[in-house]
Formats: structure tokens, C-alpha cells, sequence
């Protein structure tokens, strides 16, 4: 007998509720700075998904492997069902993760700068001429995913992956980021030792808009440096309305920006310092650690995943399997629904399902 429309929305519902807790549980787990660099580099490999299903690909992986279900330790390429049946590989019984995935539905409008004019659009349903229409999110659904080591079918090519000697600078990376300094309108210095800048291994001076880099590190450590300063340009600057004004975030927020940009590019991230996560979160007034953990870990990944786009250099993959191609417009639509809290993507799914709309894989 087939479920009722009542009965299917409340098993989704419980899968909601089941992702959120599963997503809490992980966030909780953030109590160290090992476990926030960890959490980081992952996150560089899966820079396609955002943060909060970062975490979920991250925990219910180990789950799965714990459990005899996979043979791989950690994922190395996700992607959903028609994803992989693209790639001619077939997902495997028995094993398989669950992510968040907004549901998208048409509106139009004949007046698009007047909010209150657009209208959703039924299924089948053609905009009057001259309308404008555009798609959005309405709410979320779970939506399932598989670890290439899920699946099975021909193997899929596997990207060159960069390597680099220890202590040596990426190829590219220190012109790539100064030129990214440059166009925020700030000026690149490099200065021979730390006493030049109070001690320290850089320094942003918002005032004279400059960048400053001691020269008596290794190449790693200066370009590991310039990516931690360009993130305080991009993110903790007087006229930025989303910085904190806190500093011991500022320099968190900082620090995991350039440890996935180092990640991201194969470097040995070993030596890098992250403060203790428990040490900064828990100083913020009324609010709750893991949440100050979990605002912070969407806008570092968003921060480095936009530095990233922008660098002409050779850098690991996103976590998505080579050779699948996405919409552009999926990539917009994914960039908007990451900014939703768990808590309200819960509540979301609690919506109506829409009459016309497409599943997106964030």
C-alpha cells in the first residue's frame, strides 16, 4: 500500500531531524584545534559541498567504514545517484551517506524590482510574455550520496595531484596571492624579519592599506602567511558590516583561510597553529561554542573557496568525481542555500512540496 502524502512528509521529516542531530553531534566534536584543522583540510578536498555537509560526508563516512561497509578510510570523490549513473558507475547496496539538498521552484514577474510581484509557477506552467523568471530555493530535503568506493563500474580518471618539497612555496601560489592583494587595493611588502612588524609573521595595516611578509621563513610559511593576511583584507576590514570586531575569531577566521588554501594546493599543513576552537568560541557572549564554530567553519570555506576560484594554480580537486559536469546555475543556486542554518533547514522541510522543482546537491 503506497504511503500518503502525510505519511511521506513525515518521513522526511525524521530524516530531517535525524541530519540535524547527526550535523550537531559532528559540530560538537570541534573542541580542539587539531580536530578544527582536520575538519579544514578535509573541507579543502570537498570545497564543492558546503561546510555543514562537509561535516555530515565527514562523519558518516567513518561511521560506515567503522561498520565494515567500505573499504576506504576516507571518501575521496561524492557525488549522488544519477551523478555516478552519468559516470557508468552504479552505486552499491547497503552503503550510502545523506547531505542536504535545497529543492528549487520557478517564480515570474513582470515588475521583477517590486518583491511582492513574483509568482511561483505550477509545473508545466509557461510566464506570460514579457515576464521575468527566475528559480529559488523553497526549502531543503536529505538527499542521498555515495563515496566513489560506494559504487562500482569503470574506473574514473584520477586528477593530477600537486606535490611539493618540504618547506617549498606551491608553484605560482605568492604571485597568484599578491596580485589578489593588490586588486583589494593594498600593497604587498616583504620585509626582512619580524621585529619590522611588532614580531609578527605578517601584518594588515588597514590604514596604509598594506600587506607585510617577513622574508626569514620558508617559502611555505611566507605564502601560508600572505593567504592568512589576504583573508583578514577580505573578511575583517573597518568598513565590513560581517566582521565580528572579535579578535580572537578574526585570527581563527584567518589562519583556517590560509590552511585551506594550503591544503588545498598539497601542503604539509602539520605545523600549522590553529588556537583551540574551545579557547575563542567559548569566549563570545550568549552564544553557544558549536554554533560560533559551525557561522565561522561556512564563512572560511566560503572566503578560501572564493580565493581559490580565482588562482591559476595547480590545486587538488573538489571532491567531485572527474569527468562530472555540473549546471552553472547550480553552483549559484548551491551558494545561496549554504548561508541556512540547520535548525532552519529543518523547519524548512516542513513546507509544502512545491509543484515545480529540482533537486540540487549542495
Amino acid at each position: 500500500m503506497m504511503a500518503t502524502g502525510e505519511e511521506a512528509r513525515a518521513a522526511r521529516d525524521a530524516k530531517l531531524e535525524q541530519l540535524h542531530e547527526r550535523l550537531t553531534a559532528a559540530v560538537d566534536q570541534l573542541v580542539s584545534g587539531e580536530d578544527w584543522k582536520r575538519a579544514l583540510e578535509f573541507a579543502a578536498r570537498f570545497r564543492a559541498k558546503s561546510f555543514n555537509n562537509t561535516l555530515l560526508i565527514w562523519a558518516q563516512h567513518l561511521d560506515l567504514y567503522e561498520a565494515g561497509r567500505t573499504s576506504a578510510p576516507e571518501p575521496t570523490f561524492v557525488a549522488g545517484y544519477k551523478q555516478w549513473k552519468a559516470l557508468r558507475r552504479s552505486p552499491l547496496a547497503g552503503g550510502s551517506m545523506q547531505i542536504f539538498a535545497p529543492l528549487m521552484a520557478r517564480f515570474a514577474s513582470s515588475t521583477p524590482q517590486a518583491p511582492e510581484s513574483w509568482r511561483r509557477l505550477d509545473k508545466h506552467e509557461k510566464p506570460k510574455p514579457g515576464e521575468t523568471v527566475r528559480s529559488k530555493m523553497v526549502r531543503a530535503i536529505p538527499v542521498r550520496v555515495w563515496d566513489v568506493s560506494m559504487t562500482d563500474g569503470p574506473p574514473i580518471p584520477e586528477r593530477p595531484a600537486p606535490t611539493l618539497l618540504e618547506g617549498e612555496a606551491p608553484d605560482g601560489l605568492w604571485e597568484e596571492l599578491s596580485a589578489l592583494v593588490v586588486a583589494e587595493g593594498f600593497s604587498v611588502l616583504r620585509v626582512e624579519h619580524g621585529g619590522m612588524i611588532h614580531g609578527a609573521n605578517g601584518l594588515t595595516d588597514f590604514q596604509a592599506r598594506t600587506v607585510a611578509v617577513r622574508t626569514n621563513m620558508d617559502g611555505a610559511a611566507q605564502v601560508k602567511t600572505l593567504a592568512h593576511e589576504l583573508a583578514h583584507v577580505m573578511l575583517h576590514g573597518p568598513g565590513n558590516p560581517d566582521a565580528t570586531g572579535h579578535r580572537g575569531i578574526g585570527e581563527v577566521e584567518a589562519e583556517s583561510v590560509a590552511l585551506m588554501i594550503g591544503a588545498a594546493h598539497g601542503m604539509d599543513t602539520t605545523a600549522y597553529t590553529i588556537p583551540y576552537v574551545s579557547g575563542w568560541a567559548g569566549t563570545i557572549k550568549d552564544k553557544d561554542p558549536a554554533e560560533v564554530v559551525q557561522a565561522t567553519g561556512e564563512r572560511v570555506r566560503k572566503t578560501a573557496v572564493t580565493i581559490l576560484g580565482a588562482l591559476d594554480t595547480a590545486q587538488v580537486g573538489t571532491g567531485d568525481p572527474p569527468g562530472l559536469t555540473r549546471d552553472p546555475a547550480e553552483t549559484s543556486h548551491r551558494a545561496g542555500s549554504e548561508r541556512i542554518a540547520p535548525q532552519m533547514l529543518v523547519e524548512s522541510a516542513r513546507s509544502s512540496r512545491p509543484a515545480d522543482v529540482a533537486v540540487r546537491s549542495l
